[in-house]
């Protein structure tokens, strides 16, 4: 069995308390809307993401500056929470993973699979139609799609399914031929 980095590690546990108690108040749902939020904030803002990534903010600094996020952002109370004791325990390094595990713990409660997708750009209704009946197919199971927008990879999919990834990107596709080239030449 592979070993865990201790990052996936803290975020599983995390993730697994927070779904616990969202399931006994009967809000998995919910609280896993207002992550999809605050993910979404953290990937539009530079400086959340480095108040979040960066050692040099001080406890009291990254909890103040949750503060003034949640209380604007007006989130679910008990993702809210959760991520106040995440500032708290000095662990919103870990904040982007403990997402990914808590989205991948409801989906699997829920019977489905979760696909993290990255595409060149936004993806239409029915390209995302096409891609959930394509991977339900593979996966044997309900997907629920986790869309990235990555304009460097040019064109095509990197599509992970589980353990699995499938990269259909220009940027591989072209890499793979350079590398082809200097071995000819």
């Amino acid at each position: 069995m592979a070993s865990l980095s201790p990052t996936s590690s803290v975020a599983d546990r995390y993730a697994r308390s927070l779904h616990e108690l969202a399931a006994e108040a009967g809000k998995v749902d919910a609280v896993e809307a207002a992550l999809g939020d605050f993910e979404t904030l953290i990937s539009e803002s530079a400086e959340l993401k480095r108040l979040i990534e960066s050692p040099v903010f001080s406890a009291d600094e990254q909890a103040a500056a949750m503060d003034a996020i949640l209380a604007k952002a007006k989130m679910e109370p008990l993702a809210s929470n959760f991520m106040h004791v995440v500032a708290g325990n000095r662990r919103l390094f870990a904040l982007p993973a403990m997402i990914r595990a808590f989205r991948d713990i409801a989906a699997r409660e829920r019977g489905e699979a979760t696909a993290e997708v990255t595409s060149a750009a936004e993806l239409n209704a029915t390209q995302e139609k096409q891609l959930k009946a394509t991977l339900k197919e593979v996966a044997g199971k309900d997907v629920k799609l986790s869309v990235t927008v990555d304009p460097s990879i040019l064109g095509g999919l990197i599509v992970k399914l589980g353990s699995r990834q499938i990269d259909t990107s220009l940027k591989t596709k072209l890499s793979s031929l350079k590398l082809a080239l200097k071995e000819v030449g």
